[in-house]
């Protein structure tokens, strides 16, 4: 039996949480990073893990002192634990999405994705691995991977890397790389996206 006092704090922690109060924790940690002189970026983690598999024998870009680095690789491990935690024990009972706009639900049918309201999309382009094989699956599987991942390392540091150390430490670069990966991801959802589905 699971004390009640368990279950309040289950059912708090599970809760959406408002921007003004996820806000202020990213900037709690943003600045205890900013002191210590680090910089929060996941993609840098694949450099990482690469430098510890001896890959620096290798390329000239991978020798360096990837051990300086292992707080990273822990907040990586935090975060595919905590995914992990999040679905398998705070998730609501009835295994709903909570939260999804209704304009978001029409554009997924309109795409031909099947789409349960409160339900993760049953997309087969994404979820199969028979997918993969198609001109489809190899487009945004492979080529969003190999795009994601060059892009990563073109631009000097990932979504997080830029949009939240980066810009919090005023890097004009990071600012242009934010602009950027809006700027593409607007055009891959009404531009790229209709094209590839319909």
């Amino acid at each position: 039996m699971v004390p009640d006092f368990l279950i309040q704090i289950k059912d708090f922690i599970s809760q959406p949480w408002p921007w003004y109060v996820a806000g202020p924790m990213i900037v709690v940690i943003m600045s205890i990073l900013l002191f210590f002189g680090k910089e929060f970026g996941l993609s840098a983690n694949f450099r990482t893990m690469c430098a510890a598999d001896g890959a620096g024998d290798m390329a000239d870009f991978f020798r360096f002192d990837w051990q300086s680095q292992g707080w990273n690789l822990l907040v990586a491990l935090g975060a595919v634990f905590g995914g992990y935690l999040a679905a398998n024990y705070f998730a609501s009972p009835d295994g709903n999405v909570a939260h999804v706009s209704e304009a978001t639900v029409n554009s997924l049918h309109s795409l031909g994705f099947n789409f349960e309201d409160g339900k993760v999309p049953l997309v087969p382009e994404f979820y199969d691995w028979n997918a993969l094989f198609t001109w489809r699956g190899l487009l945004i599987i492979v080529g969003g991977g190999f795009l994601v991942g060059f892009g990563a390392r073109y631009a000097g540091g990932c979504t997080s890397g830029h949009a939240i150390s980066g810009m919090s430490a005023l890097q004009l670069g990071s600012l242009y790389a934010v602009i950027g990966f809006f700027a593409g991801g607007l055009f891959m959802t009404y531009v790229l996206f209709p094209l590839i589905f319909h």
